[in-house]
């Protein structure tokens, strides 16, 4: 019975590393399709675009049970605490992104998994192991080696995304925290209500009315959305959230695939090595908890 009981856990842990992973690659496409977009709308009309398709979706597929489950759940207060700071680290890093590189907002950005792992101790009482401190630190190097920030200074955009980095880094604290009180759905439906009213004012105020490409796009922000919250939701069910931090990482190497893909870029000799050590964290990070299991 113990050895099933270990295989289960193992199995929870892999699960879960696999689902966040797979929300991370989902949440790159989404970012690359918002980086088409807003040449032409605000962030604002975006996010309240994206939370109408979400919360039609949720309509479709839960129906009124689910909004009658969800305006009993428990987790509506603390759903729109996380929800605040989501919210403000959007803010904080698509303002940054106006004077910022990407390759220098990305690098500033990516101490949000460090602040997860500290968070996740200090908050969660989770116990970190050496091993998973050592992922985190070399997939920060690898985004470091990557990006080459070093000519940046402590300017006001550089100040923001490390606000941005900040308020994420709580948010996925309270996103575990939630995560095992409630089931994923009321948590996606909640999540994106909460967003709805919070960008419905400015998003009306600077309405631009989007043409027939732009509302693909939008619709495509929607799905990959709300299917990367879900997935998020549920892989932070099945393990701690310090392990699923340096997975954050691969989003770097999406966004390096993407932009290839879609505006030709050609990364830097620097970049291959910096996406070396990102895998090699994220490979680290596996192998470390089968070991671990495994004793």
């Amino acid at each position: 019975m113990a050895d099933i009981a270990i295989l289960d856990t193992r199995e929870r842990v892999f699960a879960g590393i696999l689902l966040t992973g797979a929300a991370y690659l989902l949440f790159s496409t989404q970012d690359a399709s918002i980086k088409l977009l807003v040449t032409g709308m605000t962030v604002w009309q975006i996010m309240f675009f994206r939370s109408i398709t979400i919360l039609g979706a949720c309509a479709v597929i839960g129906g009124r049970p689910l909004f009658a489950d969800t305006v009993r759940s428990p987790i509506v207060r603390p759903m729109l605490v996380r929800s605040a700071f989501t919210l403000a680290a959007w803010l904080c890093y698509y303002n940054a992104a106006r004077s910022l590189q990407l390759a220098e907002l990305t690098t500033v950005y990516y101490a949000a998994p460090i602040i997860v792992t500290v968070l996740s101790v200090v908050l969660l009482g989770e116990k970190v192991p050496v091993v998973r401190w050592l992922a985190v630190l070399i997939g920060f190097a690898g985004v470091f080696v990557a990006c080459d920030p070093a000519h940046l200074g402590l300017s006001v955009p550089v100040l923001l995304v490390l606000a941005a980095a900040c308020l994420w880094g709580i948010a996925i604290v309270l996103l575990r925290k939630t995560a095992l009180a409630e089931r994923s759905t009321i948590q996606l439906l909640l999540n994106n209500f909460y967003f709805l009213v919070f960008s419905a004012v400015p998003a009306l105020s600077w309405w631009h009315t989007p043409d027939p490409a732009q509302l693909l796009l939008l619709a495509s922000v929607g799905a990959l959305g709300g299917l990367a919250q879900y997935l998020l939701f549920e892989g932070m069910k099945r393990t701690r959230a310090s392990i699923l931090a340096p997975l954050e990482y691969t989003s770097l190497l999406w966004a390096f695939a993407l932009g290839f893909a879609i505006w030709g870029d050609v990364p830097r000799r620097e970049v291959f090595l910096g996406a070396a050590l990102i895998v090699a964290a994220g490979l680290l990070i596996v192998g470390g908890e089968h070991f671990r299991k495994r004793l």
